[in-house]
């Protein structure tokens, strides 16, 4: 644990609720299920300690026990759908989308910039037999994804580069963009364009698409659309059908009347 990770949970009013944070973000990052053991080490606790915070978290239902430890519960998934549905756009989404010809038959996401990564909040699953991706709830770096850089394209450079400066840029494959000028220079053309493109640079094999997508009312969070193209289908030619499409849902989307009008 760090200085300054130390530092806050001396700070935090509630330690109790801080600790119950803390742990649901570890069975989040990890994965997978994590033994008590696993658990009380993560959050630096005897594991008495730790097995009061799993009793209540289970009670609750935000976690739950397995033959291999604990796991996110139930209820995780409920709070990130609430979550999702407060946002007038996200319910419109799915509508817009199945009236869409060229959207109507992809896989849609939604996201939302969280920090330095895209965080997925939706999916429209199209009527092609290719399922392509990113799991719900979870993230990729906004400076390699199609939709985290339709979120950064709106911004000025100066904002996008002491966003991006603040550690170095991860390679998830040899098609990733590790140098912050030239994720800048790829804005730009994102920009002009219209669309932001991610050439597999996420996923190998994965061309992304993504549009941003402007809130409806003060308060709400920008968010993203994209879609996901096998890289052999690819073509110039659909990449632009997409990148038009998803234009089109942003700007039904940015209007209520025309989001109804859709249904």
């Amino acid at each position: 644990m760090s200085d300054d990770e130390a530092g806050a949970i001396a700070r935090d009013p509630a330690p109790a609720v801080g600790r119950s944070i803390r742990l649901l973000g570890l069975l989040a990052e990890a994965g997978r299920a994590l033994t008590l053991t696993e658990l009380a080490a993560g959050l630096g606790l005897a594991k008495s300690s730790t097995a009061n915070l799993c009793l209540s978290l289970e009670a609750g239902r935000m976690i739950e026990r397995v033959p291999l430890g604990y796991r996110l519960g139930i209820r995780t998934a409920e709070l990130g759908g609430a979550f999702a549905a407060q946002f007038n756009q996200v319910r419109e989404f799915y509508a817009v989308c199945e009236t869409s010809p060229d959207l109507s038959s992809e896989l849609v996401q939604v996201a939302v910039l969280d920090d330095t990564d895209a965080l997925y909040l939706a999916r429209y699953e199209g009527s092609r037999s290719v399922r392509l991706g990113t799991p719900l709830g979870s993230r990729l770096p906004a400076a390699l994804s199609a939709t985290g850089r339709a979120l950064l394209m709106t911004r000025s450079d100066d904002d996008v580069r002491a966003l991006l400066m603040r550690g170095p840029l991860p390679r998830l494959t040899e098609h990733s963009t590790v140098d912050v000028e030239a994720v800048l220079a790829k804005l730009a053309a994102a920009r002009e364009r219209g669309w932001s493109v991610d050439e597999e640079e996420s996923f190998r094999g994965i061309v992304g698409v993504a549009v941003p997508l402007e809130g409806w009312a003060p308060g709400d969070p920008q968010l993203a659309l994209g879609v996901g193209i096998p890289v052999a289908d690819a073509t110039p030619e659909r990449v632009a059908r997409v990148g038009a499409a998803l234009r089109e849902a942003a700007s039904a989307l940015t209007n209520p009347f025309s989001a109804s009008r859709s249904r």
